[in-house]
């Protein structure tokens, strides 16, 4: 993916290095994230438990020394993000959006404090609507690498486009619709809903890679594919498996690998929000 000369995000909060605080708190799928990631990791359900509860995984400011690599990430991120702002205002404003409003790029180190509660690394990036802000421990890019071994900087920048692709949602409203209508349905219920919501976040981020290669030309022969091996091995089928050797479909909250990849090139192929309604849809159609 091109991006010499490209401009960097001023909208980021860099808290690498700064130790978290407050009392843990688990955004949609979050306690799957964890246990999927732990168990990956070499934990046990205890490890998991930990890490739910926020009980270590703090770095202090004074320890805290970024590698070449974890500075070239936040770079990268950094460009990415620009990105976003760039494609989805010009989005916004053509398509009768109104203006269009950055998020804030949060990056960390082990833990810290969110409008959604404690944010853990273990839970990987997330997007919190309550400050509409994302959230990114950068070494959730080397574990992407060793543990599921997808790499590459395009499927690094789907990943963050997935998140921003959530705050799209918070501006339109479906976001908070779908949380309104999750706090009254039963676990199985809440968790089909989490499904289409990712899956929706992942269509969202075809569609800013659909305008960012027509506005930047920056996109190369290969990153395709390395955004839809990326989408492939963090469906919950292909982790549950991974982790466990199985999956249980009842608890899936971010879409099969194959749905992941479905929507992801749907939104690159059309480009056309109106076409990324995943709540629709019946469950045999996603």
């Amino acid at each position: 993916m091109r991006m010499d000369g490209r401009r960097e995000s001023q909208n980021v909060e860099d808290r690498r290095g700064m130790s978290g605080g407050a009392k843990a708190g688990m955004g949609i799928g979050g306690i799957a994230i964890v246990a999927i990631l732990t168990l990956l990791m070499g934990g046990d359900l205890s490890d998991v438990f930990r890490a739910v509860q926020g009980a270590g995984g703090n770095v202090t400011e004074e320890s805290y020394q970024p590698t070449a690599e974890n500075e070239a990430l936040a770079k990268f991120s950094r460009q990415i993000l620009a990105s976003t702002e760039d494609v989805w205002s010009s989005y916004f404003r053509k398509n009768g959006f109104g203006e269009y409003r950055n998020p804030i790029l949060v990056l960390y180190t082990g833990s810290t404090s969110t409008s959604c509660g404690q944010g853990q690394a273990a839970m990987g990036p997330f997007y919190c609507s309550a400050d509409e802000k994302l959230y990114i421990d950068l070494s959730f890019f080397s574990s992407m690498r060793s543990q599921l071994g997808a790499d590459g900087d395009f499927a690094y920048a789907y990943v963050i486009a997935h998140e921003v692709g959530h705050h799209v949602q918070n501006l339109v409203g479906t976001l908070g619709q779908a949380h309104q209508q999750m706090a009254r349905m039963s676990k199985t219920d809440s968790n089909r809903m989490s499904v289409r919501i990712e899956l929706q976040a992942d269509f969202y981020a075809g569609v800013w890679a659909h305008y960012e290669s027509s506005m930047f030309s920056s996109i190369e022969d290969g990153d395709l594919e390395e955004a839809i091996r990326c989408a492939s091995v963090i469906g919950d089928d292909y982790l549950q498996k991974k982790a466990q050797g199985y999956a249980v479909e009842e608890s899936f909250t971010h879409g099969t690998a194959a749905q992941r990849m479905r929507w992801l090139k749907k939104g690159m192929q059309t480009g056309d929000l109106r076409q990324g309604d995943t709540f629709s849809l019946k469950d045999s159609q996603l």
